[in-house]
């Protein structure tokens, strides 16, 4: 038994180690998230608030509709002026709040239940959802037909990149509008993967400059207001914005905490970087909001949360813009797709088997003790 413990004892302190620096690790991500509280954490008073209520802070939730579209959308003379905001749930709101749940397929209740409040509180793209039309308002047809069911949506005129195809676009970082707690290498690996995503469905190609001053598309990340008209909000609010076509500017919020590796960024604010970038390029490109929550142009993102792959939405969305990459086929994505899936779960099996075998190791030592 004591040759047992000699052998394994260097295993023991390894996952001491390992433990003591986890726990470690997640204190600091505790006490940082500690000291930045989410920016629309306040909305939480407002629980089954429906019309009639008085409530401090519903003022703040008029101004979050406004400035997402929906007064203008549901009330387009709506003059913020001759009609200021106050914290009574007027019919006005009720009638916002409508709108914004049958948007997202939410119950049409006009009050703020649980699951409507969970998605205005919600991290998400600071571009607004009054902002589009559907294809079906168009006289243009889809270039393929993924499937019948469309949810994907565009830029009042559907902007778009018009040059010759293959369209050469080029993007550049800021050298003084950038963070520093991630690599330059991590930065530009999480950009590169998701422009080389959009580039596999269309004929676009995306390519680095290092002059920013003549790049097609402009990469930053800034703090509140930041000269666009467009101020950041703070943690958890707004993640980011981009300018449809053939604006070119890409701004993220520095205030958020951005991960290239959950397995190595703690924080439970931490906010997936190629994620959000590739959003913000569907934007570059002509796409407005889907209203589809897999999709990867859903407004909406968690707290590490990943969403890393095209959907139908999106790729049936930006096709019908630009045409199919000849090398695209329906057949490689639903492969590609089914591939990830499977090692989803071999690393789910993989992660799981080597839990249960450190606990195994662990209690017969304790046990040996």
């Amino acid at each position: 038994m004591y040759s047992f413990l000699i052998n394994h004892i260097s295993i023991f302190f390894t996952i001491s180690l390992i433990i003591t620096h986890s726990s470690s690790t997640t204190i600091h991500s505790q006490n940082q998230d500690h000291k930045h509280p989410h920016v629309w954490h306040k909305f939480n008073k407002l629980i089954n608030a429906k019309k009639g209520n008085r409530i401090e802070g519903i003022v703040d939730l008029k101004r979050y509709f406004h400035h997402f579209g929906y007064y203008h959308h549901v009330f387009p003379s709506y003059n913020l002026t001759e009609t200021p905001f106050t914290n009574v749930f007027d019919d006005h709101l009720e009638r916002v709040v409508t709108r914004y749940q049958k948007t997202f397929g939410l119950p049409s209740t006009g009050a703020l239940d649980p699951s409507t409040l969970s998605l205005i509180m919600s991290p998400r793209c600071g571009v607004p959802d009054h902002k589009i039309i559907n294809l079906k308002n168009t006289n243009k047809r889809p270039s393929s037909s993924l499937h019948e069911t469309r949810h994907y949506l565009y830029f009042p005129g559907q902007p778009r990149w018009t040059r010759e195809i293959p369209i050469n676009l080029s993007y550049a970082f800021s050298r003084e509008d950038m963070i520093n707690y991630l690599s330059m290498q991590d930065i530009k690996g999480a950009f590169q993967r998701s422009f080389l995503k959009w580039a596999s469905i269309i004929p676009v190609n995306f390519y680095e400059t290092m002059d920013y001053d003549i790049a097609d598309i402009k990469i930053g990340f800034y703090s509140g207001d930041h000269g666009d008209g467009e101020a950041f909000d703070g943690v958890l609010g707004v993640l980011a914005h981009a300018f449809s076509p053939e604006n070119g500017r890409f701004h993220l919020d520095a205030d958020e905490t951005w991960a290239v590796d959950f397995d190595t960024q703690g924080s439970k604010l931490a906010i997936d970087l190629e994620s959000v970038a590739l959003h913000e390029i569907g934007h570059l490109l002509g796409l407005a909001h889907s209203t589809t929550e897999e999709s990867v142009m859903y407004p909406s993102l968690k707290p590490r949360e990943k969403k890393s792959k095209l959907r139908f939405d999106d790729i049936e969305g930006v096709q019908n813009l630009y045409g199919t990459n000849p090398n695209f086929s329906l057949g490689s994505l639903l492969e590609s797709e089914t591939s990830s899936s499977i090692q989803c779960i071999d690393h789910l099996r993989s992660t799981l088997l080597h839990k249960f075998a450190s606990f195994v190791l662990i209690s017969i030592i304790c046990l040996c003790l």
